[in-house]
């Protein structure tokens, strides 16, 4: 066994190395259908493997919700003959490490381990995803600790912020309901509950697998079939409807003793499989994007001085599309700074950006994209998400050529289409000066 600290010293060769080679994707199905998409890297013996089911909290049922996210808390806490204290025992003593997480649209899984100790690996992994236990001392030590996340979330701004925005935007779908829950939905649910969403949920149909590292094609086909040849051929039928965001032009706010309000903001926003999706990226980091650069930190930070940080960004999800954005600044400045906002959301739907800023843009966009590749971790979880998003295996080529054809056209049309001062739904959290909501706050 290989103690943590060389463990962590591979990690770190392994993260200066890899920008500098290629990235070269390989399919690999095994013989028995199950495919993964693979970057082979041998440089050092780590092996990073990133899963997701699609189907995520989106599904928990009516009274259910949290459901996703206390199974992908509680499937590593044993699983098979082993109970949790021999299952965790057995991935802390080789320094595996094996996690799970629950998304809107999705159930996700990862695994990082030296190469010498992958079979155990994947057969903890295969055991978590097949045969997990939900013993009553983890199920109830880990219900309490998802309850005082949920206790404590519910007094942070920030928390509340997001959490009232989903709602204005889904009233009566299930993207407005929290993905962590409630304290009465996680509190009703039953070890039953547990079990049916794994047998209905987590099956071959459903899987995406990316893996990175140490590992020949032929010997993670392999594996492939050893660890994920259990489970079920098909999942259960499931569906979730489209729904356009509502709530537009709404302003709400949420009372609280704070001396900054924290604002959330947004709109609809276009898809991932949208024709100007690419467009308007571009445009967004150019708006509120880019960080120091884009034009809502530069009039409300640097000009004026309103807030620290101020921020927008693209949230496309399966059934839906947003653009959001955020602020936090002090009581008095709040409508100052939602006053600029606005301006700034109009300006560049009227006019997009120029000429300069699309091409400083493209010129970040484009060069900072190796570094996305710093980790094994990282790539592997783009290449689960390459393949959810149907972008094709050979989309780490493609990607720069489709931001570089971006025109300033294409940047304009964007824009028009995806900025509306008029629609943007914006939720306050504190004790705004002269900031009058215009819609009540929605019930949970």
């Amino acid at each position: 066994m290989i103690p943590r600290t060389l463990f962590s010293a591979f990690i770190l060769i392994f993260v200066a190395v890899l920008p500098a080679r290629a990235v070269e994707v390989q399919r690999v199905v095994s013989k028995g259908g199950i495919e993964a998409w693979l970057v082979e890297d041998h440089s050092n013996p780590i092996i990073a493997l990133d899963l997701a089911f699609r189907g995520g909290s989106a599904l928990d049922s009516q009274g259910k919700a949290g459901l996703a996210n206390l199974v992908a808390s509680l499937i590593d806490e044993g699983a098979g003959d082993l109970d949790s204290q021999v299952f965790q025992g057995m991935l802390d003593d080789r320094s595996i490490s094996l996690r799970f997480s629950a998304g809107q649209d999705g159930f996700g899984g990862e695994v990082f381990t030296l190469s010498e100790n992958r079979d155990l690996a994947f057969k903890l992994l295969r055991l978590a995803l097949t045969q997990p236990r939900f013993d009553a001392e983890p199920v109830e030590r880990i219900r309490a600790q998802i309850l005082a996340g949920i206790e404590s979330s519910a007094e942070n701004p920030n928390s509340i912020a997001a959490r009232t925005l989903r709602r204005l935007f889904f009233p009566s779908h299930p993207y407005g309901q929290p993905g962590e829950g409630t304290a009465e939905s996680v509190a009703g649910i039953a070890p039953a509950d547990l079990r049916d969403f794994v047998a209905q949920r987590f099956a071959r149909d459903t899987l995406v697998i990316g893996v990175v590292g140490d590992i020949t094609p032929g010997d993670l086909a392999e594996l492939l079939d050893r660890t994920f040849s259990e489970l079920p051929a098909r999942a259960e039928g499931f569906a979730v409807s489209d729904a356009p965001p509502e709530g537009e032009g709404a302003l709400v706010v949420v009372e609280r003793d704070v001396p900054q309000s924290v604002v959330s903001f947004g709109h609809a926003g276009l898809k991932r499989d949208d024709p100007d999706y690419y467009a308007a990226y571009v445009v967004n980091y150019v708006l509120g994007g880019g960080g120091f650069s884009s034009r809502l930190y530069e009039e409300v930070r640097e000009k004026r001085g309103l807030a620290y940080s101020v921020y927008s960004y693209l949230n496309p999800l399966d059934h839906s599309a947003l653009v959001v954005g955020g602020v936090a600044t002090q009581n008095g400045r709040v409508a100052t700074s939602l006053e600029l906002i606005r301006q700034e959301w109009r300006r560049m739907a009227e006019d997009g950006p120029s000429e300069k800023e699309l091409a400083d843009a493209k010129t970040f966009l484009t060069g900072s994209f190796p570094l996305r590749f710093s980790s094994s971790g990282r790539i592997s979880s783009m290449l689960v998400g390459m393949q959810r998003e149907n972008l094709g295996i050979d989309y780490l080529e493609r990607r720069n050529s489709l931001i570089e054809a971006v025109t300033l056209d294409d940047a304009r049309r964007a824009a028009k289409r995806l900025y509306d001062a008029d629609k943007l739904t914006v939720v306050v959290v504190g004790r705004p000066d002269g900031v009058v909501a215009n819609r009540e706050t929605p019930k949970s």
